[in-house]
């Protein structure tokens, strides 16, 4: 064995030591996920995935502003349609209809937008049949 060669063999015999002397003395048993299956063992490898925890643990999503107002879209369809209220209906479309015109006007970077303004007799009439019958 060179020296190097045992150099490091002694090194890994320190932390090994260490870490089993800190595991006779508890110190691991306060941490978060203590005897828990790692998450995500069984899933393929990937290099991001830190990144990809992180984000998720901190609720924070990344999408090119033209698809995060396609989405901002879509949920407030679905909120107008599902208000307590005509009223509380109407602001909600004109809302996201302001943001859609103001994208049409100068389109953000990435994809295509392919938005229009929402209708907003056509999404009233929806919830109008949607509170009318009870739903």
């Amino acid at each position: 064995m060179s020296e190097n060669e045992r150099r490091v063999a002694d090194l890994e015999s320190w932390a090994d030591r260490q870490i089993r002397e800190a595991e006779r003395r508890g110190d691991f048993r306060d941490l978060p996920g203590f005897g828990k299956p790692l998450p995500g063992i069984d899933r393929p490898y990937d290099e991001d995935w830190w990144i990809k925890e992180k984000m998720r643990r901190e609720n924070i999503s990344f999408l090119p502003p033209a698809l995060a107002l396609r989405k901002e879209a879509e949920d407030a369809l679905a909120a107008a349609v599902a208000a307590r209220t005509e009223g509380e209906a109407r602001r909600i479309v004109g809302e996201i209809n302001d943001k859609v015109a103001a994208a049409l006007r100068r389109p953000p970077p990435g994809p295509a937008l392919n938005l229009a303004p929402f209708d907003v007799g056509s999404v009233l009439a929806t919830w109008r049949d949607r509170h009318r019958g009870g739903s």
